[in-house]
Order: C-alpha cells, then sequence, then structure tokens
C-alpha cells in the first residue's frame, strides 16, 4: 500500500468492513480492506478500511452515517 493512505474506520466484521467500501466508492473515494484479525482466534485484531489521505474527512463522515 502507498504511504498517503490512512484508516478511516475498524470494524470488527468483515463483511461490514466491504459494505463500508462499497459505500465509498459510490461516493467516489477509492478504499481498501487490510484484514488483521488474527488467523487462529478470530475475536483477537481487526479490519481496517484505508482511503487516501485527502479523502479522509470526507470518508469519516460517510462512513459515520453506515453507523
Amino acid at each position: 500500500m502507498e504511504k498517503d493512505w490512512v484508516i478511516a474506520k475498524s470494524f470488527g466484521k468483515a463483511y461490514i468492513a466491504d459494505i463500508a467500501v462499497e459505500v465509498l466508492a459510490d461516493n467516489g473515494i477509492r478504499a481498501v480492506v487490510m484484514n488483521k484479525k488474527d488467523s487462529s482466534y478470530q475475536t483477537f485484531g481487526d479490519i481496517e478500511v484505508y482511503v487516501e489521505a485527502t479523502d479522509l474527512i470526507k470518508a469519516k463522515y460517510i462512513l459515520k452515517e453506515l453507523d
């Protein structure tokens, strides 16, 4: 991943992170998911959605509405 990408939000479930990426894409924001869940113990770790730093404020606003 390029260095100008930042975490917009973390989720506990992968399908919610995938929905977030689709919602961001519908609003013209490129986003990627990084799964940091432990492979042995699925209760540890998060699934993070990353966006470009220039889109962070808009992405946080959109994702806030998703909650």
